[in-house]
């Protein structure tokens, strides 16, 4: 042993707790990238001529200060926890599913057609369940292509999802304009009424004149699922040990390329469901955009989360936080300086988890 190395044993007890363990890096590392971020977009907000703490005090009041602005933030909450548990699944198995958006596309367009064909005389029960199975079913198939193309034909699924995205986008436009859309309109014929998931206005009364709705239990639900699924069941631990080492894991006897089957079409079918909530709970027809790319914002929530379901719905309420509240400043300051936020977020994020693994390493 060197003398260097026996200073250090000298004042190191095989006792003492470390400075910093993985559970530790896994809250702190989110929360000094969003400090670090909020701290820089208050130097872009300044060198807009405006002052930092009235454009986040607007912003407070007009999120959770008023019955409206938390509706409109449960709203975007319900899509983004979906969107980012589509990341998060395949993400276990070191997969980067880019193509929650057109995943998404696909449900709401599938959850539309479904809703606007289904007999009148369906019970609200059955109805809901028809339009959600058929968008989980789209989003499914959809996620699930690309699996194959990854275990089949070797193809890496950050190209084949990406390029998803756009066929996505082409066929739902297509049969839009040429086949679904009524006449002098650019959307699908409305859902029938039965398949209409309730506001929480109308149960409860909150969040009056918002679009928030009971689909906000899905998505709850889906996230507390699949954190038991994956950290509490043999499937999970087999879908992280595939991810971690796939060559002990095959040598185990774990068939890893089932496990992405499983995990791509999932992360799809998740991302589809996220039609619950914007057709069936709000707007009750598909037009083209209404997605608004909240697909790929889903990428940054997974990310901040560190691909934990649980954590997922806290980053994704600061995500629809910061997206609302940006919209209700944008008189004051461009709405570009919070996706800048958002940005900046992830890269800190990425950053700290580097200089974590080597803190951890030494």
């Amino acid at each position: 042993m060197s003398m260097s190395s026996s200073k250090r044993s000298a004042f190191i007890s095989p006792d003492t707790p470390p400075i910093m363990t993985k559970k530790t890096g896994q809250l702190v590392t989110p929360a000094l990238a969003i400090l670090s971020a909020l701290l820089i977009s208050t130097l872009f907000i300044s060198l807009s001529g405006q002052d930092p703490a009235m454009i986040f005090s607007k912003m407070v009041h007009s999120t959770i200060g008023s019955s409206y602005g938390t509706g409109q933030v449960v709203f975007r909450l319900t899509t983004l926890i979906l969107s980012g548990l589509a990341v998060a699944i395949p993400y276990k198995l070191r997969l980067f599913n880019i193509g929650a958006e057109g995943q998404l596309l696909m449900g709401a367009f599938a959850a539309a057609i479904t809703g606007s064909l289904i007999p009148e005389t369906l019970s609200p029960a059955l109805a809901i369940a028809l339009c959600i199975l058929s968008a989980m079913a789209a989003g499914g198939c959809w996620g699930l292509l690309a699996g194959v193309l990854k275990v089949q034909f070797g193809v890496n699924e950050v190209i084949a999802t990406i390029m998803l995205n756009f066929i996505a986008q082409g066929i739902t436009g297509y049969l839009l304009t040429w086949h679904f859309a009524l006449p002098s309109t650019v959307h699908t014929a409305p859902i029938r009424s039965a398949a209409g998931i309730p506001s929480i206005e109308s149960l409860t009364g909150w969040f009056a004149n918002s679009p928030a709705n009971l689909s906000l239990l899905f998505s709850i639900a889906a996230a507390l699922l699949f954190q038991i699924i994956l950290f509490r069941t043999r499937f999970g631990y087999e879908m992280r040990a595939a991810g971690l080492q796939p060559e002990a894991a095959r040598h185990a006897g774990i068939n890893a390329g089932m496990h992405t089957l499983i995990a791509m079409g999932t992360g799809g079918a998740v991302a589809g469901l996220g039609a619950a909530n914007i057709i069936l709970g709000y707007k009750h027809y598909y037009e083209s955009g209404m997605t608004g790319g909240i697909g790929f914002t889903g990428i940054a929530v997974a990310l901040l989360a560190g691909a934990n379901p649980v954590w997922i719905i806290c980053t994704a309420l600061f995500f629809s936080s910061l997206e609302y509240g940006g919209l209700t400043v944008n008189a004051w300051v461009p709405k570009d300086i919070f996706m800048i936020i958002e940005a900046m977020t992830i890269l800190l994020v990425i950053s700290f988890s580097a200089l974590e693994k080597q803190f951890l390493n030494r």
